[in-house]
């Protein structure tokens, strides 16, 4: 799994509140969602994000309600990966769950800028930032979760018979 973006990025303690807040939690729209995706911490998300791009973030991404509405706006963003130094643990199971890659790497959180261009290669746990020509090592994705996004999510890897 490889996955080649640009770098926005945010610090500690970003919370589902912010990355889709309540007030837009009516709706199972995807579309809808990303369209309020990241609005109460980051008003030009919507505007700048382009298909691929990547988030790196600090501490704690993802901490506070359990709603799968939050890795879900994010993935239909266009959001391809998020790097962070650690994610709330239901954001982490949430983002395989539908299918986003997450990975966790304090050093490629601390070491890649805004607007930077990173290529991950979450086979082999290499992140490397092509601006800078940083390279980070993370643990790569155990196989099951590698199919699990590959196929777009929990379920839809059950319904293609990937997993059991």
């Amino acid at each position: 799994m490889k996955y080649t973006g640009n770098i926005i990025k945010y610090g500690d303690n970003v919370d589902t509140d912010v990355i889709i807040p309540a007030r837009y939690l009516n709706t199972s729209d995807h579309a809808e969602l990303a369209s309020h995706c990241m609005e109460d911490i980051d008003k030009t998300f919507v505007s700048r994000v382009k298909s691929g791009d990547i988030i790196t973030a600090g501490w704690n991404f993802g901490c506070g309600s359990s709603r799968e509405h939050a890795p879900i706006a994010i993935k239909a963003s266009g959001i391809s990966l998020v790097i962070a130094k650690s994610f709330a643990r239901i954001f982490y199971r949430n983002s395989i769950n539908i299918g986003l890659a997450i990975v966790e790497c304090p050093e490629a959180a601390d070491g890649i800028s805004e607007g930077d261009k990173v290529e991950a290669d979450l086979d082999n746990g290499i992140i490397r930032n092509l601006t800078t020509g940083k390279e980070f090592r993370t643990a790569p994705f155990p196989e099951f979760v590698q199919k699990i996004i590959e196929n777009g999510g929990l379920m839809q890897s059950i319904a293609k018979g990937v997993i059991r």
